[in-house]
């Protein structure tokens, strides 16, 4: 898919009452939403409210529904822990290069559809701008808890962020031909895209209870939440839900979104294993053990991680054409990192002059010559070096040419980036830059790992926050005492590279370019993966 911003006490006596109603004088540690009273905690300068119900449990009879509204309670609710994440498999000690401050931990479960809240506000009516963070994970894992996601240091810098679970995986993206009958919408398949778009619906209505304004509410994600990003871009259901939206890994870089047709095809693959058919009536009454041992066994035993995906469902997105649209056209800022494929590709830092040729040709066809020539690898060692390089300059190339084709459509800035820092660990000479490796420096959570991170470290994760926060207030990354961030034209192909420092840099050469739009032209498709 190419496409594809206080009120003074009134007095001593007014003073021991706000000082008594929070931990910290002037935090907005109590509020209330549709749903009734919320009691946050203290974290830091910070308000946090972490585990508020954005939309009924999809469980039993409700999975594989469109999420619903979420009950009302009496009382104060207390929102001082996460909630469970969304059900998936969970390597709590982390995988590759991505250590357990980038993994879910904790509790799994099908009820989870819930929200986290951090806010600096010291009042309900401070209408501060809003960053509304969609995880990654193929769409297959992740969750709002992550030690990385932590709000709290970003919102330090004046904003208000909100991160969400939704579900994933067979939860969140089965469709089924009977599931399809069902819906008063004729669509299946969609589920963590419309809990999403739910989740974005209850900010909208209940954010100024935190001191955020609904009319700047920026979504941005990373990798599968990058893709959503871009769903909610062209998706007509989220017109007008938000103002500015920020991808990182990215845009124009994804697999193709398959019709509702081929996905049904995978649901009734669901239902028919193990010698007999289940309905879905049947699958739902199947415990989460039960239908992951399904799932598992679609794929040979292994969990599959992209089998179940989103879909072109005919609501949600309701046809090919509406991924090429800029339906929702906001200020973008969107980027890479210099080693996506890093602990995604196997043959990373590791492919021969043969293996390398030998995947241009299969990658390329009757155009692999062209490619291969600026790429030339006779030995191994240069080998290694240029399927970092291709890797690289592919992924760029296919953020620019999506962004060539959003130049005709929108109004609105796009401003891009490299991330070529390599953060430090064990590993790090393997893994480099590798994806999603600039989300600690954005957030400014390196507190969350035991790497060890050096004074230069925390220097970058100041100025990435700075310039994300910018974004995020104003729709310009820009501000006093960054370096220049340009914008992205067709005219003026230069991005942002941040790393051990920022400055501006080319696209990628002239020459491979060319070549790269080339390959589009005649039929070819680019990513990174």
């Amino acid at each position: 898919m190419r496409a594809s911003r206080r009120i003074l006490a009134l007095g001593w006596t007014m003073g021991l009452l706000v000082a008594a109603a929070s931990p910290a004088f002037g935090q907005l540690t109590q509020t209330r939403v549709a749903e009734g009273a919320l009691m946050g905690k203290s974290s830091g300068a910070i308000a946090a409210y972490l585990g508020v119900p954005y939309a009924a449990p999809p469980t039993g009879n409700n999975r594989w529904k469109p999420p619903g509204p979420a009950a009302p309670w009496t009382g104060v609710r207390a929102a001082n822990k996460h909630a469970a994440s969304c059900e998936q498999a969970v390597t709590p000690n982390g995988f590759g290069p991505w250590t357990k401050e980038y993994v879910v931990n904790g509790a799994v479960s099908e009820d989870c559809l819930y929200i986290n809240v951090w806010t600096p506000a010291s009042n309900a009516g401070e209408r501060l701008p809003v960053l509304f963070w969609i995880h990654g994970g193929g769409f297959s894992s992740g969750s709002g808890s992550v030690p990385i996601y932590d709000g709290a240091a970003l919102a330090a810098q004046g904003i208000v962020v909100v991160n969400i679970n939704y579900r994933v995986g067979v939860y969140g993206f089965l469709a089924h031909p009977q599931l399809t009958t069902e819906s008063s919408s004729h669509s299946s398949g969609n589920y963590g895209l419309m809990d999403q778009l739910a989740a974005l619906q209850w900010v909208r209505a209940n954010i100024a209870a935190f001191g955020g304004d609904a009319r700047r509410i920026t979504i941005a994600g990373q990798s599968a939440g990058a893709a959503s990003v871009h769903f909610l871009i062209s998706s007509p259901l989220a017109k007008g839900l938000f103002t500015q939206a920020i991808a990182e890994s990215g845009s124009g870089m994804g697999l193709p979104v398959p019709e509702r047709a081929v996905a049904e095809a995978s649901g009734r693959n669901l239902g028919s294993g193990g010698g007999e058919t289940l309905t879905i009536k049947q699958l739902r009454g199947l415990n989460a053990f039960e239908l992951d041992a399904r799932v598992a066994k679609m794929s040979g035993g292994a969990p599959p991680a992209f089998r179940f995906g989103p879909c072109i469902d005919g609501f949600f997105l309701p046809d090919a054409a509406t991924l090429e649209k800029n339906t929702n056209d906001t200020p973008i800022l969107t980027g890479i990192t210099a080693n996506e494929a890093a602990g995604i590709n196997p043959n990373f830092g590791t492919a021969t002059a043969i293996a390398f040729n030998g995947q241009l040709q299969q990658a390329y066809g009757s155009f692999a010559p062209k490619v291969a020539a600026l790429y030339p690898a006779t030995t191994d060692r240069q080998a290694a070096a240029q399927f970092e390089a291709h890797a690289r300059d592919r992924g760029l190339a296919a953020m620019y040419l999506w962004a060539k084709d959003r130049f005709s459509q929108t109004r609105h800035p796009i401003y891009a980036y490299l991330w070529t820092h390599i953060e430090p660990g064990a590993d790090s000479h393997r893994y480099k830059a590798f994806h999603s490796s600039e989300i600690p420096y954005v957030f400014d959570t390196l507190e969350a790992s035991q790497r060890p991170y050096t004074d230069t470290d925390r220097a970058i994760a100041k100025r990435m926050s700075s310039y994300w926060v910018n974004f995020i207030t104003t729709g310009d990354p820009n501000g006093k005492g960054l370096p220049t961030w340009p914008v992205l034209m067709s005219t003026d192909k230069r991005i942002m590279e941040l790393g051990d420092r920022a400055q501006q840099r080319a696209v990628l050469s002239p020459t491979r370019l060319s070549a790269f739009d080339e390959y589009v032209k005649s039929g070819g498709q680019l990513g990174i993966f």
